[in-house]
C-alpha cells in the first residue's frame, strides 16, 4: 500500500504545480511573461421606464456597440442579437488596453426590421459628427408604419493598468427609449358610433434625426400617418346596435419638450378640423402629483405607451372640455391657453 500512497502524494503535487502555472502566465513583474488580458465586461440595462425596472431582455432584440477612444476616434463595432440580449445574465466581454473610452449603444437598429439607421458609416465617422436618422421609407404619407423600437445608451469608461492576473472592468450601460406608441379613440359623448373611415389622423414634429447624445437636430417637419386604424365596440346602445368608437395607432419618434409637435384629426367630408392640440402639452398632464418632482423630459422619456380619448359632441366636434389620457380625466376650462 505504500507504493499507492506515494502516487498519490505526487499526483497531488503535480495538480497544486499545473494550478498555479495560470496565475503566473501574466504577472507584471516578471518581463518575460505574456501581459494580462484587460478590457470591459459589460451589462445593459433598460430601466428608464415608468416601471423603474429593467425591460432590457424583453424589449432589446439586437445591440450595437461602437467603442471610441477618448477623443472620439472610432475604434471598433461590437453587436449581440438573441439569445444573447434576452439572457438577463449575458455581459458583452470585451478585449480593449488600459485606458479611457467612450462608448454608444443602439437597441433595435442591427435587426432586419430596424427601422432607424446612421447617415454615415460609423467606421469612417467621428464620434461628434455621428448621427441617427428615421428611415424615410417608413413617413409614406398616408400610411404610416409601425416603428421598431430605438433605444440609446452612452458610457465613459476608463480601464485601468492590469495587476496580476486577468482584468476586466464590470460597468452597466444604462439605455432609454426613442420610439413612442400612441393610441388615439374617438368616442361620441351619447354614445352614437364613430368610423373611423370619417377622419384622418396625423401628428407633425420635427424629431426624425439625432446627434450622438440622443437630442434632437431639427431638419424639417414630419407628418405621421396611422398604421393601424378602425373601429371598436364599447358596449350597445338602448336600441340594441352596437356602440362604436373609431381608433388610430400611431408610432414616432422621440417626444421632445418644446419641440412643436401637433395632433391633428380631421373630418374628411368636409375638412373640418375636429381636433388640433399640442401633442407634448397634452401628454403632460398625464403626469399627475406622483410624478410632480421628475422633470417634464424624465417623464417623457420614461413613458413611451399613450391612449389618449377624445369625445365628440353630437355635431362631431371635440368636446373641448374632456380627454382621457392613460386612464386620466382631463379636464379643460379655457382651450386657447392650453
Amino acid at each position: 500500500m505504500r507504493p499507492f500512497k506515494a502516487s498519490i502524494t505526487g499526483l497531488a503535487a503535480m495538480l497544486i504545480t499545473l494550478l498555479c502555472i495560470p496565475a503566473a502566465s501574466c504577472d507584471r513583474l516578471h518581463e518575460d511573461l505574456q501581459p494580462c488580458p484587460t478590457g470591459a465586461r459589460l451589462r445593459f440595462v433598460y430601466d428608464y421606464n415608468m416601471e423603474f425596472a429593467n425591460a432590457f431582455p424583453s424589449q432589446v432584440d439586437c445591440l450595437t456597440l461602437l467603442i471610441y477612444d477618448n477623443a472620439g476616434n472610432y475604434l471598433r463595432t461590437h453587436t449581440a442579437a438573441r439569445p444573447q440580449t434576452a439572457d438577463e445574465d449575458w455581459r458583452m466581454t470585451i478585449d480593449l488596453p488600459a485606458g479611457k473610452y467612450r462608448m454608444l449603444a443602439y437597441g433595435g437598429m442591427d435587426c432586419a426590421e430596424a427601422s432607424f439607421s446612421f447617415t454615415s458609416d460609423p467606421e469612417t465617422t467621428p464620434m461628434q459628427d455621428l448621427q441617427v436618422r428615421l428611415n424615410s421609407d417608413l413617413l409614406t404619407y398616408p400610411e404610416g408604419h409601425a416603428l421598431h423600437h430605438l433605444f440609446y445608451g452612452s458610457l465613459d469608461l476608463e480601464i485601468p493598468q492590469p495587476g496580476a492576473g486577468t482584468t476586466y472592468t464590470d460597468a452597466t450601460v444604462y439605455m432609454m427609449k426613442d420610439t413612442n406608441d400612441i393610441r388615439i379613440l374617438l368616442a361620441n359623448e351619447n354614445g352614437t358610433p364613430t368610423d373611423a373611415a370619417d377622419f384622418e389622423f396625423s401628428i407633425t414634429s420635427d424629431n426624425t434625426l439625432m446627434n450622438y447624445r440622443n437630442a434632437i437636430i431639427p431638419v424639417a417637419g414630419t407628418t405621421y400617418s396611422p398604421w393601424a386604424q378602425g373601429n371598436a365596440e364599447m358596449g350597445v346602445l338602448d336600441s340594441d346596435e352596437p356602440a362604436t368608437v373609431a381608433y388610430a395607432e400611431l408610432s414616432i419618434s422621440r417626444l421632445v419638450k418644446g419641440n412643436p409637435t401637433t395632433l391633428l384629426i380631421t373630418r374628411k367630408s368636409d375638412g373640418v378640423e375636429v381636433v388640433r392640440i399640442p401633442l407634448i402639452n397634452l401628454l403632460m398632464l398625464y403626469k399627475g402629483e406622483r410624478y410632480s418632482s421628475m422633470p417634464a423630459q424624465e417623464f417623457l422619456d420614461r413613458e413611451n405607451r399613450w391612449n389618449i380619448t377624445f369625445f365628440l359632441t353630437g355635431d362631431g366636434v371635440w368636446l373641448r372640455t374632456r380627454i382621457v389620457v392613460n386612464d386620466w380625466i382631463v379636464r379643460i376650462n379655457n382651450i386657447s391657453e392650453f
